[in-house]
């Protein structure tokens, strides 16, 4: 039997998976994802993205629900080759995030993976019973970033960084 401490726990983690296809080459979709500090220019949901040094950021991220999740994220791999970009985060939410980047077809498979766990209190308490809108609300905030991704490496945003 678990204690009410150890379903608390177990209520606050959440592991997420997501795959987006792109019509744009493998080299294209890394170049963009290994750029956080562009993030708020494509993903609305990704409202900050402020350079802490190196490979470290201190992202704020709000989709549709009332609450903003703010965290430091730290390149842990840049592997373009693998295709990997791996990530540790720490504050509302601890854990890491991983992107696997492989051709398929004419474009490319994105694949997210997450394994967090809420540290921000007011959501740990709610996570309970809001766990399925938490859930629904990451969808969406994934829903909306593939469509932004898809537009940005179809139009100027990358081409433009790649001039000279």
């Amino acid at each position: 039997m678990r204690s009410v401490a150890d379903s608390r726990t177990v209520f606050n983690r959440y592991s997420f998976r997501s795959m987006w296809r792109l019509a744009a080459p493998p080299g294209d979709v890394y170049a963009a994802l290994a750029e956080l500090a562009d993030y708020p220019s494509w993903w609305p949901e990704v409202r900050r993205a402020e350079s802490r040094g190196g490979n470290t950021y201190e992202l704020t991220c709000r989709s549709l629900l009332p609450y903003d999740l703010v965290f430091t994220t730290t390149q842990q791999r840049r592997d373009p080759v693998a295709g990997v970009l791996e990530a540790s985060m720490v504050g509302d939410l601890s854990g890491f995030s991983r992107w696997t980047i492989t051709a398929s077809g004419a474009g490319t498979e994105a694949v997210f993976e997450e394994e967090v766990e809420l540290k921000k209190a007011s959501l740990r308490r709610l996570s309970p019973v809001a766990r399925p809108a938490f859930r629904g609300n990451h969808t969406l905030m994934m829903r909306h970033g593939h469509r932004g991704l898809t537009a940005y490496v179809a139009g100027y945003g990358l081409r433009d960084r790649q001039r000279p």
